[in-house]
C-alpha cells in the first residue's frame, strides 16, 4: 500500500527497492490527504500512514522497516554492500536520513506536479542541504570506484535518499559537482523512471 506517487516520499523508498530489483508485488495506492484515503487507510496500515507492505499474513510497516524486510525476504542481502564497514556506513546514512533533515523535509517537501525552479527556504533547511550533499560527496569518494550509486550498487541506502534527489530536482537546489553525478545516475535508473512516469499517470487520471 502506498500513498500517491507524486507526493508520498516515504511511499517511493520500498517501491523503488521492489521494483529496481525486480521483486513482484501487487500495488494499492491511495492518494494522500483525500476522504477516500482516511475511509480506506484503517483496513490496510496499523498506523493509519503509508506505506504498508502485505506479505500474506504478515504486515510490515514504516519504510526502512519494509526495506530491511524485503532485502531479507527477496533479495539475499544484496539491498546492502557485502563488506561489514561499508554497510555499517549505508546503515548510518539510510538511518540519518530515516530520523534526520526535518527542515529539508517541511520546507522542500517532494511534489512531482511543481515546475523545476528556484524557491526559497531558511538557514535550517539550508544546513541540511549541505550535509546531505556532503554526506553523498564522501561516500562517493569513497566508494565510488565500486559503482554509480553512494556505496556502489544500487541498494537501499540509495532508494532512501531517492526522494530528496527528487525535490533537489523539483526546487533547484544548487549542486556540489559530486552531488550532481549521483543525482544523474538517479535520474537514470529504470525504476525512479517507472515511478515518475507513472506520476505522470495519476495525475492525467485525475485530470
Amino acid at each position: 500500500m502506498i500513498g500517491d506517487k507524486t507526493l508520498s516520499s516515504w511511499s517511493l523508498r520500498p517501491w523503488l527497492l521492489l521494483r529496481h530489483f525486480k521483486v513482484p508485488f501487487e500495488e494499492v495506492a491511495l492518494p494522500l490527504a483525500t476522504p477516500e484515503f482516511q475511509a480506506r487507510i484503517a483496513g490496510y496500515s496499523p498506523t493509519r500512514q503509508v506505506p504498508v507492505l502485505w506479505d500474506d499474513a504478515l504486515h510490515v510497516w514504516d519504510s526502512l522497516a519494509i526495506c530491511e524486510y524485503i532485502n531479507e525476504r527477496w533479495l539475499d542481502g544484496r539491498g546492502w554492500p557485502a563488506d561489514l564497514a561499508v554497510r555499517a556506513q549505508a546503515r548510518a546514512a539510510a538511518a540519518e536520513m530515516h530520523s534526520g533533515f526535518a527542515a529539508l523535509r517541511s520546507q522542500l517537501p517532494m511534489n512531482l506536479a511543481r515546475t523545476p525552479g528556484p524557491a526559497q527556504w531558511d538557514a535550517a533547511a539550508e544546513r541540511d542541504i549541505a550535509r546531505v550533499q556532503a554526506l553523498w560527496a564522501s561516500l562517493r569518494a569513497e566508494h565510488g570506484h565500486a559503482g554509480q550509486f553512494l556505496c556502489g550498487d544500487f541498494g537501499i541506502v540509495d532508494a532512501m535518499f531517492a526522494p530528496v534527489a527528487l525535490r533537489f530536482f523539483s526546487y533547484g537546489v544548487p549542486l556540489f559537482e559530486a552531488a550532481g553525478d549521483y543525482l544523474a545516475a538517479l535520474d537514470a535508473l529504470p525504476a525512479l523512471r517507472d515511478w515518475r512516469n507513472g506520476a505522470q499517470s495519476e495525475r492525467a487520471a485525475r485530470g
